[in-house]
């Protein structure tokens, strides 16, 4: 679908494919389609409107993305039944952005955790990237996904998304992923995400031990201005980034790192991993936020050894997706998906145990 004269707004600066969606959905909505109303136009149901005035677009599809509360008439969301009138300001907005890429749909296996008509619930591996972007155009979820689905009637393989995404996490953050099946499903996934009413558990490893086993990270996030690769945290009360808050548990103390539970109340973009960057932990091995260094612990070589090993057994940041929950589109019903960690994390996170064992040891034999 496009419009004649699409307007598209600063946030699609996020999803360019040079910033990797760091194991959080993106929190705001993308507008697709912006329509101001002739002052001669008469009384008439915005979704025959926008069937009108948009291409390849149905009126069961209109419908469907209303039901949802995607489509805004100055700025609230209405019904398909809306009846426009004259200088209305009509926007589509969607949780991703409007490109134009081509999907190839290709034959990559899915570790699928739940299907039914309307959802499918995945277990992404660390390493795959989840959109075609920028020197990512293959071996992504959404490859998959066009293929998985090409069968599928609720599919159109001219569709850009190749799939129905609902969110997003980042190529080396592994987990649970839900995707939609048809466009109501879709519309109604997205606005739960958008309205923050999802439930999401992460699992990280971080460096550091913490004061405090229970804590909240509160700041806002925009890009880093000198860095476009990065995002930076912003105090809550500055007119700089948007709102977020990440809740933190610790799980486990590891000698120089902890391992934690972060529960995400916003969805902004790297926001784990700048948050507890902000606050001088970052994730293990986090080469864009500085987690890729010793940062804790001693001088000995061997524990740089050590350190090392673990990086070369985990060579990405030490984040999982871990739990999922939302109300399933079509029934209402309470969904609830888990994840267990990865073998690589698993691996480093027991090395670190026998580390603080032998060396407790160590320190008793003195």
């Amino acid at each position: 679908m496009q419009n004649e004269e699409p307007e598209l707004n600063d946030e699609l600066d996020i999803y360019n494919s040079d910033t990797e969606d760091d194991g959080e959905e993106q929190g705001g909505l993308y507008e697709h389609f912006r329509f101001t109303v002739d002052k001669g136009q008469s009384l008439l149901r915005i979704d025959k409107y926008l069937t009108s005035r948009i291409e390849n677009a149905s009126r069961n599809r209109i419908q469907s993305t209303a039901d949802g509360g995607n489509i805004l008439v100055n700025d609230k969301a209405v019904k398909s039944s809306y009846k426009v009138k004259p200088l209305d300001i009509i926007s589509v907005v969607m949780p991703y952005p409007h490109r134009g890429i081509e999907i190839i749909p290709e034959n990559i296996s899915l570790d699928i955790l739940f299907e039914d008509d309307d959802v499918l619930v995945i277990d992404k591996k660390a390493g795959m990237v989840v959109h075609p972007g920028h020197g990512n155009y293959s071996g992504t979820l959404v490859n998959a996904l066009a293929w998985y689905l090409k069968d599928s009637p609720s599919f159109n393989n001219a569709d850009e998304r190749g799939g129905l995404l609902v969110h997003r996490i980042d190529k080396n953050t592994s987990g649970v992923i839900v995707v939609a099946k048809n466009e109501l499903a879709h519309s109604r996934l997205s606005r739960q995400f958008f309205d923050h009413t999802t439930l999401r558990r992460y699992i990280a490893l971080v460096w550091g031990t913490f004061n405090d086993t229970e804590g909240s990270i509160i700041g806002n996030i925009a890009r880093n201005r000198y860095d476009k690769l990065k995002m930076a945290v912003y105090p809550p009360d500055s007119e700089i980034g948007k709102h977020a808050i990440t809740h933190y548990k610790v799980i486990e103390e590891l000698g120089y790192v902890s391992l934690v539970e972060c529960r995400l109340e916003t969805g902004r973009t790297h926001q784990i991993r700048v948050h507890f960057e902000s606050i001088g932990h970052p994730l293990f091995n986090d080469e864009r936020y500085g987690g890729n260094r010793i940062l804790k612990g001693t001088t000995f070589s061997k524990y740089r050894q050590f350190v090392e090993n673990c990086f070369a057994l985990l060579p990405r940041h030490a984040l999982h997706a871990a739990l999922l929950g939302f109300k399933h589109p079509a029934t209402g019903r309470d969904m609830l998906f888990e994840s267990s960690l990865s073998g690589d994390m698993t691996m480093v996170i027991d090395k670190w145990r026998n580390y603080i064992t032998y060396r407790k040891i160590e320190e008793d034999d003195e």
